[in-house]
């Protein structure tokens, strides 16, 4: 493994610890409609927009991890 795909590696285990510290602060504002607002709770503004970011993230993820074709003929 080449010191670019090492740090391409590095680089994506960064992106997917990241989307699993944005999943966690989702759940938790969740949480926290539901505890100030019971069974009327809506899903919260803010929860949105870290899915939305989680996503954008997860895709970066995936996007690093994808091995390149081969360019030799």
């Amino acid at each position: 493994m080449t010191d670019v795909e090492q740090q391409f590696d590095d680089l994506r285990e960064r992106l997917i610890a990241i989307s699993e510290e944005l999943t966690d602060l989702g759940i938790a504002a969740i949480q926290s409609a539901i505890e100030k607002d019971g069974a009327k709770a809506q899903r919260p503004e803010i929860e949105k927009r870290l899915s939305r970011a989680r996503r954008s993230v997860d895709k970066a993820a995936a996007i690093l991890g994808q091995r390149p074709e081969s360019t030799t003929i």
